[in-house]
């Protein structure tokens, strides 16, 4: 006698376990995007003898003709960014009732940045021509990465604030996008370029993690 359909698969699928490995993997997905760029950014820069932190972009790590650049563009700015992609995204059916359109136009701004933080890893710099179009088009990423951050996290933040515990995220998100709008006016003599940079991606990181906590 055949056995039906569902005796044979019944045991093979089990909803709620596939449930819990998403939430698990929802819940630390921003973890997992913070160790990966960070731990390429530290494991490229030591292979990278000539490397400075205090005088060159992180993006050199993954420039045309470096050693490992396919790997550190990879693993510093594709993976990430998709993840972040994800956490933002993700953050979207998660929002509390009542916080209105700014929250969500600020959650979607947020995805936008992290889809332009892994195209920086798509077009990486030509270090012999910044000029060109594979300079420009990193250096427009590299745009579309900080300006929707900005003005995301702080929209979010402000979505958000009154939401009953939703303010720890409110104020990292507000403060944030202050700082990176601050950051990217700041003269270069106040504040070198570089770590400026390292700066507002610490800042980024800190808020992909929080979003993905966020509960």
């Amino acid at each position: 006698m055949k056995r039906r359909s569902s005796e044979l698969t019944g045991p093979l699928v089990n909803p709620n376990a596939d449930s819990r490995i998403a939430t698990l993997f929802d819940r630390h997905a921003g973890t997992l995007a913070v160790l990966c760029c960070v731990g390429a950014i530290f494991a490229f820069a030591t292979a990278f003898e000539s490397f400075s932190h205090q005088e060159h972009p992180i993006a050199l790590l993954g420039a045309r003709g470096v050693p490992g650049a396919l790997a550190c563009n990879v693993l510093c700015f594709v993976v990430p960014g998709l993840l972040a992609a994800m956490v933002a995204v993700r953050l979207r059916a998660r929002l509390p009732d009542g916080v209105g359109r700014t929250a969500a136009i600020g959650v979607w701004m947020l995805a936008i940045s992290a889809l332009a933080f892994a195209a920086q890893g798509v077009w990486p710099l030509d270090p012999d021509d910044l000029e060109n179009a594979r300079s420009q088009r990193h250096a427009t990423a590299w745009l579309l990465w900080w300006l929707p951050f900005a003005s995301g996290a702080v929209l979010l933040g402000f979505g958000v604030r009154r939401a009953q515990g939703w303010g720890g995220l409110a104020g990292l998100m507000l403060v944030a996008g202050a700082l990176a709008i601050v950051l990217n006016a700041m003269p270069a003599a106040w504040l070198p370029g570089p770590i400026a940079q390292r700066v507002l991606l610490a800042l980024w990181l800190a808020c992909v993690w929080g979003v993905s906590r966020q509960r």
